[in-house]
């Protein structure tokens, strides 16, 4: 079994960087749970089209509907799934809800995401 180090790794594979005290090693099976539960709410297109959108700037439903041509009840479904995930979060304001990412975590990681996808495509 080879061991992959600085100066002798194989070519094209880096170096893990140190884990992040911010990340155990070993992190407990709720943290595990809590975590999928959190890709999976991620994971389909429209929210990921909707945490791209909020990563620019707050929006309310409305504006979502617009940008991404998406009908308005399907765009408040998918909300709720992420608020009930702690991905986004609302405030009313006057007869209208502005939605906004809960931290930037959540941007990088779709971010990551689509970015990791788009370098193998033409």
């Amino acid at each position: 079994m080879a061991t992959v180090t600085g100066s002798g790794a194989q070519p094209g594979l880096a170096e893990c960087p140190p884990a992040s005290p911010a990340a155990p090693a070993h992190p407990s099976p709720s943290v595990l749970t809590d975590a999928g539960d959190l890709l999976r709410a991620l994971a389909a297109p429209v929210r990921i089209a909707i945490v791209l959108q909020l990563r620019a700037a707050d929006r309310c439903v409305h504006e979502l509907v617009d940008a991404l041509d998406v009908a308005q009840p399907l765009i408040s479904q998918h909300l709720r799934v992420l608020k009930t995930a702690g991905v986004v979060q609302g405030e009313r304001r006057g007869r209208e809800v502005v939605y906004r990412l809960a931290d930037d975590h959540l941007a990088h990681i779709v971010v990551d995401a689509v970015a990791h996808v788009q370098e193998g495509k033409p």
